[in-house]
């Protein structure tokens, strides 16, 4: 069961990290480049992040329910914090690199103090929010120097809301909790003006408190599911499992905006609340052998390293194409830089994957007993 249906689920993770990735490239170029109507609306990849959320939960619980019994909580922390924290460290310097490259100034020009771009980095290593006296890029995000983080800062809640007390929830509670979790999750996306769930990375109250809404019915809904999974024991499926639930993710994750604000906001409820669970029951139940197997297990752990260090990549091919006068106004010239920022994006996160994280989490859990 386990290496078979986690290195499905893993690989599932590569593929939405690769949406995410072409989600920022597209989407967060908008304002310097004039892309063809259909790549304009290239919109819910963002959903990625929900993804995320729901798996972490079901792998969690399907990997330590069963441990709780030889794990303290201490322990349980110090494995979260060798799996999650050397690419958070990564994440930063490669982000105040990418800073300084850029001139440590604002989207907008305005300078920024060294002295402000230290303390920033000096926060997002700890993982605490800025405030807006340190939000060194203007935007009011959460980590300035690498925007992507602010999911990792509620995957960190999420694992100490599992640690003390979605774990010790009896399945029936648990259910609630997910029904209650939804109900406020889908109020909170539609009383808002632009609606959706586009919600979490920034330190304005509203948006905190979407993302916070995010991950309280994610991670629970994963964790239900492992459960559930665990006391069901459904059939091994055989055939191209794998290929099938990438389909389906790409598929939701890459579709258009398709309404109004009412219209939209009902189908990105149902994609965290249906749809995801759907492709990750699916998957869960799949197994793959061979060349497929390896390659699926190497999306897997490619996907957290790409998702942690792109975004400030992608913000630094922004400021040198600005700075070079090449703000692209046809359908055709935006195409050259796309290839490259992926490119980079993944030879950087294959190179911090082999020669950074995994060696030194092996080396970390060696020193920890």
């Amino acid at each position: 069961m386990k290496n078979d249906r986690y290195d499905l689920l893993d690989g599932l993770r590569g593929v939405a990290a690769l949406m995410v990735l072409l989600y920022h490239i597209f989407n967060d170029s908008k304002s310097f480049f004039v892309w063809p109507t259909p790549v304009n609306e290239f919109f819910h990849n963002f959903l990625g992040v929900d993804f995320f959320f729901i798996l972490s939960g079901f792998v969690m619980g399907y990997a330590y329910d069963m441990q709780w019994n030889r794990m303290s909580l201490g322990g349980f922390i110090k494995r979260r914090l060798i799996r999650l924290h050397p690419m958070v460290v990564m994440g930063v310097l490669v982000g105040v690199i990418a800073f300084i490259i850029q001139g440590c100034v604002k989207w907008d020009g305005t300078p920024v103090a060294l002295q402000s771009v230290l303390w920033a980095m000096l926060l997002s290593l700890f993982l605490i929010p800025s405030p807006g006296s340190m939000d060194v890029r203007g935007n009011t995000e959460m980590y300035p120097l690498n925007g992507t983080h602010w999911s990792l800062f509620f995957e960190y809640i999420g694992s100490l809301l599992y640690a003390l007390m979605l774990r010790r929830l009896p399945t029936k509670w648990l259910k609630i909790w997910v029904g209650i979790s939804i109900i406020l999750l889908s109020a909170f996306a539609f009383l808002q003006e632009a609606g959706g769930l586009l919600y979490g990375w920034s330190v304005e109250p509203t948006n905190m408190l979407g993302g916070l809404l995010r991950m309280l019915y994610a991670y629970p809904m994963g964790l239900l599911m492992a459960r559930l999974f665990r006391e069901r024991k459904p059939c091994t499926l055989q055939g191209h499992v794998f290929l099938k639930s990438s389909l389906a993710l790409v598929v939701l994750l890459a579709l258009p905006i398709i309404g109004g604000k009412t219209v939209e906001t009902i189908f990105q409820l149902l994609c965290v609340v249906v749809f995801f669970p759907a492709i990750i029951w699916y998957a869960a139940r799949g197994k793959a052998t061979g060349v497929r197997q390896q390659v699926i297990s190497f999306m897997g752990r490619l996907s957290y390293p790409l998702y942690a260090i792109h975004f400030p990549i992608i913000c630094l091919q922004i400021s040198v194409t600005q700075g070079m006068g090449n703000v692209y106004e046809t359908s055709a010239q935006p195409w050259s830089v796309v290839p490259f920022t992926f490119v980079i994006s993944l030879v950087i996160a294959i190179l911090a994957m082999k020669y950074y994280d995994e060696p030194l989490r092996r080396w970390l859990r060696k020193k920890s007993g």
